[in-house]
Protein backbone atom coordinates (compact mmCIF):
# COMPACT_ATOMS: atom_id res chain seq x y z
CA UNK A 1 0.00 0.00 0.00
CA UNK A 2 1.27 3.41 -0.80
CA UNK A 3 0.94 5.80 1.76
CA UNK A 4 2.62 9.43 2.69
CA UNK A 5 3.10 10.55 6.22
CA UNK A 6 2.47 14.28 7.67
CA UNK A 7 2.31 15.72 11.50
CA UNK A 8 -1.37 15.62 12.25
CA UNK A 9 -3.41 18.43 13.12
CA UNK A 10 -7.25 19.01 14.60
CA UNK A 11 -8.45 18.32 11.55
CA UNK A 12 -7.82 14.99 11.16
CA UNK A 13 -9.64 14.46 14.69
CA UNK A 14 -12.89 12.36 12.82
CA UNK A 15 -10.47 10.19 11.14
CA UNK A 16 -8.06 9.30 14.35
CA UNK A 17 -11.55 8.74 16.30
CA UNK A 18 -12.83 6.50 13.22
CA UNK A 19 -9.18 4.97 13.32
CA UNK A 20 -10.18 3.73 17.13
CA UNK A 21 -13.47 2.67 16.54
CA UNK A 22 -12.20 0.05 14.31
CA UNK A 23 -8.82 -0.88 16.02
CA UNK A 24 -9.78 -1.01 19.15
CA UNK A 25 -12.17 -3.23 20.86
CA UNK A 26 -11.59 -1.64 24.02
CA UNK A 27 -9.08 1.24 25.72
CA UNK A 28 -10.35 3.75 23.30
CA UNK A 29 -9.59 7.18 23.31
CA UNK A 30 -12.48 9.28 23.39
CA UNK A 31 -12.55 12.06 21.37
CA UNK A 32 -11.61 14.70 23.98
CA UNK A 33 -8.37 13.09 24.77
CA UNK A 34 -7.70 12.42 21.23
CA UNK A 35 -8.22 16.34 20.46
CA UNK A 36 -6.18 17.15 23.91
CA UNK A 37 -3.34 15.49 22.32
CA UNK A 38 -3.35 16.88 19.00
CA UNK A 39 -3.77 20.76 20.28
CA UNK A 40 -2.39 20.63 23.88
CA UNK A 41 -0.64 18.09 25.32
CA UNK A 42 3.69 17.29 24.94
CA UNK A 43 3.46 15.16 21.69
CA UNK A 44 3.71 14.90 18.99
CA UNK A 45 0.85 12.61 16.33
CA UNK A 46 1.79 11.45 12.50
CA UNK A 47 -0.79 10.47 10.78
CA UNK A 48 -0.36 7.32 7.75
CA UNK A 49 -2.82 8.37 4.53
CA UNK A 50 -3.00 6.70 1.37
CA UNK A 51 -2.19 8.28 -1.81
CA UNK A 52 -3.64 10.14 -3.60
CA UNK A 53 -7.67 10.00 -1.98
CA UNK A 54 -5.97 10.91 0.87
CA UNK A 55 -7.53 8.46 3.40
CA UNK A 56 -6.27 7.92 6.81
CA UNK A 57 -4.97 4.49 7.43
CA UNK A 58 -2.98 4.91 10.51
CA UNK A 59 -1.77 7.16 13.28
CA UNK A 60 0.75 6.97 15.99
CA UNK A 61 1.29 9.48 19.09
CA UNK A 62 4.74 10.20 21.15
CA UNK A 63 4.60 11.62 24.79
CA UNK A 64 6.92 13.81 25.77
CA UNK A 65 8.02 14.75 29.38
CA UNK A 66 9.86 17.76 30.44
CA UNK A 67 13.34 17.07 31.82
CA UNK A 68 13.36 13.47 30.48
CA UNK A 69 15.16 11.82 27.18
CA UNK A 70 12.76 9.32 27.43
CA UNK A 71 9.97 9.32 25.30
CA UNK A 72 7.03 6.59 24.97
CA UNK A 73 4.98 6.06 21.90
CA UNK A 74 1.16 6.27 23.66
CA UNK A 75 -0.85 5.51 20.77
CA UNK A 76 -0.22 3.57 17.32
CA UNK A 77 -3.16 2.82 15.40
CA UNK A 78 -3.25 0.95 12.12
CA UNK A 79 -6.84 0.24 10.08
CA UNK A 80 -7.34 -3.09 8.77
CA UNK A 81 -7.24 -3.16 5.51
CA UNK A 82 -3.34 -1.11 5.72
CA UNK A 83 -1.99 -3.94 8.21
CA UNK A 84 0.85 -5.63 6.45
CA UNK A 85 1.56 -2.96 3.83
CA UNK A 86 4.31 -1.19 5.26
CA UNK A 87 2.37 1.02 7.09
CA UNK A 88 2.91 0.43 10.31
CA UNK A 89 6.91 0.35 9.93
CA UNK A 90 6.57 4.28 8.12
CA UNK A 91 5.01 5.36 11.07
CA UNK A 92 7.49 3.49 13.57
CA UNK A 93 10.82 4.79 11.47
CA UNK A 94 9.44 8.65 11.51
CA UNK A 95 8.71 8.90 15.01
CA UNK A 96 12.12 7.19 15.81
CA UNK A 97 13.49 10.44 13.75
CA UNK A 98 11.59 12.36 15.15
CA UNK A 99 12.45 11.14 18.87
CA UNK A 100 16.35 11.69 17.49
CA UNK A 101 15.90 14.82 16.54
CA UNK A 102 14.35 15.84 19.65
CA UNK A 103 17.52 14.61 21.77
CA UNK A 104 15.46 11.61 23.33
CA UNK A 105 17.55 8.90 23.92
CA UNK A 106 15.01 5.66 24.99
CA UNK A 107 11.52 4.81 23.14
CA UNK A 108 9.30 2.69 25.21
CA UNK A 109 5.48 1.09 24.89
CA UNK A 110 3.21 -1.06 26.41
CA UNK A 111 1.94 -3.64 23.83
CA UNK A 112 -1.41 -5.87 24.46
CA UNK A 113 0.33 -9.21 25.26
CA UNK A 114 -1.94 -10.95 23.23
CA UNK A 115 -1.05 -8.64 20.04
CA UNK A 116 1.23 -11.04 18.32
CA UNK A 117 1.58 -8.97 14.95
CA UNK A 118 2.37 -5.58 16.89
CA UNK A 119 4.98 -7.40 19.16
CA UNK A 120 6.58 -9.22 16.05
CA UNK A 121 6.49 -5.46 14.05
CA UNK A 122 8.28 -4.02 17.52
CA UNK A 123 10.88 -7.04 17.46
CA UNK A 124 11.60 -6.50 14.20
CA UNK A 125 12.23 -2.90 14.94
CA UNK A 126 14.76 -3.22 17.44
CA UNK A 127 12.32 -2.93 20.73
CA UNK A 128 13.26 -5.38 23.57
CA UNK A 129 11.08 -6.51 26.66
CA UNK A 130 11.66 -4.56 29.70
CA UNK A 131 8.99 -6.36 31.62
CA UNK A 132 5.38 -7.75 32.07
CA UNK A 133 2.33 -5.78 32.98
CA UNK A 134 -0.59 -7.70 34.92
CA UNK A 135 -4.06 -6.78 34.12
CA UNK A 136 -3.02 -3.73 32.26
CA UNK A 137 -5.72 -3.38 29.54
CA UNK A 138 -9.47 -2.52 30.98
CA UNK A 139 -10.29 -5.91 29.88
CA UNK A 140 -7.97 -7.81 32.05
CA UNK A 141 -5.61 -7.87 29.51
CA UNK A 142 -2.19 -7.63 30.67
CA UNK A 143 0.57 -6.21 28.52
CA UNK A 144 4.68 -6.13 27.96
CA UNK A 145 6.43 -3.12 28.26
CA UNK A 146 8.91 -2.49 25.48
CA UNK A 147 11.86 -0.35 24.77
CA UNK A 148 14.51 0.37 22.44
CA UNK A 149 18.03 2.73 23.11
CA UNK A 150 17.62 5.84 20.15
CA UNK A 151 21.22 6.59 21.08
CA UNK A 152 23.47 3.56 20.48
CA UNK A 153 23.43 2.37 23.85
CA UNK A 154 22.13 -1.48 24.38
CA UNK A 155 19.58 -3.18 26.82
CA UNK A 156 19.69 -6.01 29.18
CA UNK A 157 17.20 -8.38 27.34
CA UNK A 158 15.84 -9.90 30.85
CA UNK A 159 12.26 -8.90 31.10
CA UNK A 160 10.98 -8.57 34.54
CA UNK A 161 8.44 -10.60 35.09
CA UNK A 162 5.92 -10.52 37.95
CA UNK A 163 5.98 -13.68 39.92
CA UNK A 164 1.90 -13.51 38.82
CA UNK A 165 3.15 -13.57 35.35
CA UNK A 166 3.42 -17.60 34.88
CA UNK A 167 1.46 -20.47 33.34
CA UNK A 168 -0.11 -18.97 29.79
CA UNK A 169 0.40 -15.22 31.36
CA UNK A 170 3.89 -15.61 30.73
CA UNK A 171 3.73 -16.82 27.04
CA UNK A 172 1.96 -13.67 26.23
CA UNK A 173 -1.96 -14.18 26.20
CA UNK A 174 -4.92 -12.94 27.99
Amino acid sequence: MSCSLRAATVTDLDALCHLEAICFDGDRFTRRQLAYLLARANAYTLVAYTTPDSEVVGYATLLFRRNSRVTRLYSFCVAPQARGGGVGRALLEALEREARRRDMTCLQLEVRADNRVALGLYRRMGFSVLRWLEDYYVDGCAAWQMRKALDGSTFDERPVVSSGAVGKHARGSC
